[in-house]
């Protein structure tokens, strides 16, 4: 293979590109970023970015030295533009073009925005700094959407003493991921501490005095972060031929087509493990598929299907969140360990007649890693689960 191509220089990226590397590949590798800034991390912009414990240099996924030591033809702050498969390219927002014989996609998400202006997102560095220097003692914040990005901006802005209301349309928070129960134990931790939670209302416009309800209602407020969710960064792969549906459509090697491949939040490949498609929008998901799919590329004799758990955490006033396994569409939740009550508690979660994930709250990263076992072995609920032990 003589010229590799990323495209998204963010976790799955990055490591994508290290990954080649540390395989033996010493070739030309190109690695395209639509912003100007090195690649860094993403899950502490809605925490220790946005709280100011961090500042942004301490994002940085890598040191200049270490990216140079790569060896890459980096060429951040341009988009992919187009890609054509059959002669092998990658059309650039400055008019370029790069060949490949290799390709791997890691375009990531962009957030959902909703009409009107001056709300707030969280994808970058700029929108994390740009909400910080506004809350504070005596703003109002209106958090559009109670998922876990929303969770947590709301609980960094409580602590910097701003009023905040969070307007959820679902009847309660994260029910769809965690299931009812849970998903009430989770809200109670805002409530306690005077935040606003609103369920069952949905948001139609921002406006300059905050935000309008679909009955006609504004809930006024300084500032507005909406976080209801992303769409992947797939429109410039239109006409391509790659298979677009909610992210670029993968087998089980991560392969979209003949050498090209896709990893992290833009990439629905299909799971062994659960019997699933699926597409994960998670920090360790990311580097791992991006490992992947570079060593499927690099040995197409020997490529292995990606057949994860999906891992991820949360961090929400005083409460460590941490999940294994492909927790939406559950049948059953049974708390298996701890008090929900208390919020601290290990939840299991039955797909069909398997363990299928399992969630912590204020548990030891230990508690949890034997139901990781559990689902990679594909254990049977009844052999698993105790019937004394609650279901919810």
């Amino acid at each position: 293979m003589n010229r590799i191509v990323v495209v998204g220089a963010s976790a799955a990226g990055l490591a994508a590109a290290e990954t080649l590397r540390r395989e033996g590949y010493a070739g030309p590798l190109t690695l395209v970023g639509d912003e100007p800034l090195a690649p860094y991390d993403r899950p502490p912009l809605s925490k220790q970015l946005l709280s100011g414990e961090w500042q942004p240099e301490r994002l940085h996924l890598r040191t200049p030295a270490d990216l140079t030591a790569l060896g890459l033809d980096l060429c951040l702050g341009v988009r992919a533009t187009g890609l054509e498969l059959a002669e092998r390219t990658v059309r650039l927002s400055d008019g370029s073009t790069v060949p490949y014989d290799g390709l791997i996609l890691a375009t990531g998400v962009r957030p959902r925005r909703l009409p009107g202006e001056g709300a707030h997102v969280l994808r970058t560095i700029d929108d994390a700094l740009t909400l910080r220097d506004r809350l504070g003692p005596g703003r109002r914040l209106v958090v559009v959407g109670a998922g876990f990005l929303g969770a947590e901006a709301a609980a960094v802005a409580w602590r910097l003493g701003t009023e905040v209301t969070v307007l959820e349309p679902a009847p309660v928070p994260l029910a769809h991921a965690v299931g009812t129960e849970v998903g009430q134990v989770l809200s109670q931790a805002h409530l306690e501490r005077g935040v606003r939670l609103r369920c069952g209302v949905t948001v139609t416009e921002v406006t300059e005095d905050g935000v309008r309800l679909a009955g006609g209602e504004v809930v006024e407020a300084d500032e507005v972060l909406v976080a209801i969710g992303s769409q992947p960064n797939t429109e410039w792969l239109d006409g391509s031929g790659l298979a677009v549906g909610d992210g670029v459509i993968c087998d089980e090697y991560c392969a979209a087509a003949g050498n090209v491949y896709a990893a992290g939040d833009v990439a629905r490949w299909y799971n062994p493990l659960f019997g699933t498609s699926m597409r994960i929008e998670h920090r360790t998901h990311a580097a791992e598929q991006g490992m992947a799919a570079a060593r499927n590329l690099l040995a197409p004799g020997s490529r292995k299907p990606f057949a994860p758990v999906p891992y991820f955490w949360s961090d929400q006033y005083d409460m460590k969140i941490q999940a294994y396994g492909f927790l939406r569409g559950h049948d059953e939740v049974a708390v298996v360990e701890g008090d929900l009550a208390a919020r601290r508690f290990i939840a299991v979660y039955r797909t069909g007649d398997r363990v299928s994930g399992a969630l912590a709250v204020g548990m030891p990263p230990k508690a949890i890693r034997w139901w990781r076992q559990s689902i990679v072995a594909g254990a049977a609920w009844s052999e698993t689960v105790r019937p004394a032990q609650q279901s919810v």
